[in-house]
């Protein structure tokens, strides 16, 4: 039992002593795809911010493609300067923007906003009009006093 304890231990520090070296091993320059990804894919996200109404940021249906092209921008770099994605930098990357653009949107990432009319009456009308109903009710009841006792 004791070899096949030694062997899987040293097994294990093998891989161990692998997945430290491998990333530094790999081809993935850093600064490079950092430098590429706030070149361009940061350059053409803050122009598409731009030109949309600052009030709208907030509003998935008409950030969604701007994000998703930022999102696509940031793996095709990493394809091409043979980094792995998702990454550290791209994380951070990520964090940076929404604390840039979506620190003031909601958690669900949608506007707030009153719901429609048609839905939004019935809530209102009903309590309204069982109230008055009510009302009316215990004033008729109130002038009829015979049987009461």
């Amino acid at each position: 039992m004791a070899p096949e304890s030694a062997s899987l231990l040293k097994a294990g520090l093998v891989l161990l002593m692998a997945a430290q070296v491998l990333p530094s091993a790999s081809s993935c320059n850093r600064g490079f795809y950092e430098r590429m990804i706030n070149d361009l894919c940061l350059a053409k996200f803050k122009f598409d911010m731009g030109a949309l109404d600052q009030g709208l940021w907030c509003s998935w249906p008409d950030t969604m493609e701007i994000y998703e092209g930022l999102t696509n921008c940031t793996f095709q770099v990493a394809l091409r300067v043979d980094c792995f994605w998702p990454n550290q930098i791209v994380d951070l990357f990520f964090t940076q923007i929404h604390r840039i653009y979506f620190h003031d949107c909601a958690l669900t990432g949608r506007l707030i906003h009153d719901p429609p009319t048609s839905i939004l009456a019935p809530f209102i009308a009903v309590p309204v009009l069982v109230t008055l109903l009510m009302i009316a009710l215990v004033v008729w009841r109130s002038k009829r006093t015979e049987g009461v006792l």
